[in-house]
Formats: C-alpha cells, sequence, structure tokens
C-alpha cells in the first residue's frame, strides 16, 4: 500500500511541480512531512542538504531518498523517482509535438506568461522551507547560531546578487565559514 501512496504523491508533485526540483521541495514537504508523516522536519532538511550534495536534479535526488527512507528499500525509491518523473515525461511527449509549430499563438504565450508568476510563488516557498528553525535555529535557543545563519544568508544573498560572484564560490565560502565559525 505504501508503494501506491508513494506513486500517487510523486506523481502529484512531478504534475504540479513547476520550475524545478527547488519549486518542488515545498510540495515535497507537505506531502511527506505534514500529510503522510513519512518524515520528521529535521530528516527532511537532511534530505535536501544530501539532495543537493549528490549530482542530479535534487527534486528526483529528493524522491529517491525520500522512497527509501520511507520503505527501506531501493523499491521505494525506484517507485518514488519513477513518479516523480513520468508527468514530465508524459507532457514532453505530448508537448513536443505541437510547441514548435504553435509557440507563438497567443493562447500558448498567455499560458507561459500565467505560469511565471506561479513558478516565483514556489521557488519563494522552497526558500521558505528551508529557513526554518532547524536550519537557522532561532533568537531565543542560540542566538550565536541564529545571527551566524542569518549573516551567511546575507553574504551569500548580496554577493551572488549584487556583486556578480559565482554561486559555487559563494557556497564554498560560506561553507568554509560555517566550518570555522560553528
Amino acid at each position: 500500500m505504501i508503494y501506491l501512496e508513494l506513486f500517487y504523491s510523486f506523481f502529484k508533485i512531478g504534475l504540479f511541480g513547476f520550475g524545478g526540483g527547488y519549486a518542488m521541495l515545498s510540495l515535497i514537504q507537505g506531502e511527506v512531512v505534514t500529510r503522510h508523516a513519512w518524515l520528521t522536519a529535521q530528516e527532511f532538511t537532511d534530505i535536501i542538504a544530501i539532495s543537493q550534495m549528490t549530482p542530479g536534479p535534487i527534486g528526483i535526488n529528493s524522491a529517491t531518498y525520500v522512497g527509501f527512507t520511507a520503505t527501506g528499500n531501493i523499491w521505494g525509491a525506484i517507485t518514488a523517482t519513477f513518479a516523480v518523473t513520468l508527468p514530465s515525461f508524459i507532457l514532453m511527449l505530448t508537448i513536443s509535438k505541437f510547441f514548435l509549430k504553435y509557440q507563438k499563438h497567443p493562447v500558448v504565450v498567455s499560458i507561459f506568461d500565467g505560469l511565471r508568476p506561479a513558478i516565483v510563488g514556489l521557488l519563494a516557498a522552497a526558500a521558505l522551507v528551508l529557513m526554518n528553525k532547524d536550519n537557522f535555529s532561532s533568537p531565543t535557543e542560540d542566538s550565536y547560531t541564529f545571527i551566524i545563519s542569518i549573516c551567511l544568508f546575507l553574504v551569500a544573498f548580496i554577493g551572488t546578487r549584487k556583486f556578480k560572484i559565482n554561486p559555487i564560490i559563494m557556497i564554498l565560502v560560506c561553507g568554509l565559514a560555517g566550518f570555522l565559525l560553528y
């Protein structure tokens, strides 16, 4: 039964997860932490960190890890991974036949214009999912960790946005700073 629930949950995530893996994170959290309680919030945060470190898209990596963790075996990982990628595969097969022919059509242009704000919202939701007590601590529990976390976040944000520093360099610098400061 858990395999059907995994398949259904990740199929929905794959179907409605416009904007890539980071946009899927809030949907994944809603399904696996809140709705089904397959993982705790801390386990979900750990899976996101592992998914970012491993090669491949974060949404697919997260599905693989959640599937394995929820079932305790490789079949859960395969089920979740297959389910999250299946909607995109079906959609791409369907759209590829018609997109090049109709890409300048006003209806198609309007659809893509409407999807842009939704994708921005999903990415913002993913950022908010990661800005939790598990990642940033809280000012009442551990003010030092909270202040350092906020400072590292601001340095990374300003460095990449204003000064156009390569994100990989920012990740390495912030990782080193986090290692030294914590």
